[in-house]
């Protein structure tokens, strides 16, 4: 492991030692910044992302997390005692630290496994309708007529296709929670 202070982050960001810093910490399992602003929590982030190309999740409970939080691909505040900024600022919020392991290992691979279906779900149904109205042009001599009025579009489209993706993503679990919670690498299938 790597622990690093605020005075060390700020000689990295002015001295020019991103990449080296970089290659020190990807022979660590784990890198703990202390003492550091939010201006360096950020820049740590940001420089992640850039530089190894990967996405980035920020985890933080108050104001002073708030800019790390956005700079990530995925933040999540965790409601307690410092305030609700990060909370606020974040994509999901949590209760307590704990809660994490559910959030990505349960709800994470479940919402990867519904919108990889509903992707699916909407070519197939934008596909189809689409082909539908290609094949009339023949019938009707291409003259550009139209095949479905407006108010039918409207009605196929708000309740005809509506109900299938809210059913799906309330009821589909491909997996139990349990099974998530007792085997991590699951989350790994998806990707």
């Amino acid at each position: 492991g790597l622990v690093i202070d605020g005075r060390t982050l700020n000689i990295i960001f002015q001295g020019g030692l991103e990449e080296k810093f970089l290659a020190l910490t990807k022979y660590c399992r784990s890198v703990l910044c202390c003492r550091s602003t939010p201006l360096q929590k950020s820049m740590v982030v940001k420089l992640v992302r850039r530089q190894l190309k990967v996405m980035t999740l920020s985890i933080g409970d108050g104001a002073n997390d708030v800019s790390m939080i956005q700079a990530a691909d995925v933040g999540i505040g965790i409601s307690g005692q410092e305030g609700m900024q990060a909370v606020m600022a974040s994509d999901f919020a949590i209760s307590r630290f704990k809660h994490l392991k559910k959030l990505l290992l349960v709800h994470g691979h479940w919402c990867y496994a519904r919108l990889a279906k509903m992707v699916i779900y909407f070519f197939y149904k934008n596909v189809s309708y689409v082909n539908l109205l290609f094949w009339y042009q023949f019938f009707c001599g291409f003259s550009g007529s139209t095949m479905i009025d407006s108010w039918q579009m409207i009605f196929f489209n708000l309740f005809f296709t509506s109900v299938p993706p809210l059913v799906f993503g309330v009821l589909d679990k491909d997996v139990s929670a349990e099974t998530l919670l007792g085997l991590p690498k699951l989350y790994k299938n998806g990707q």
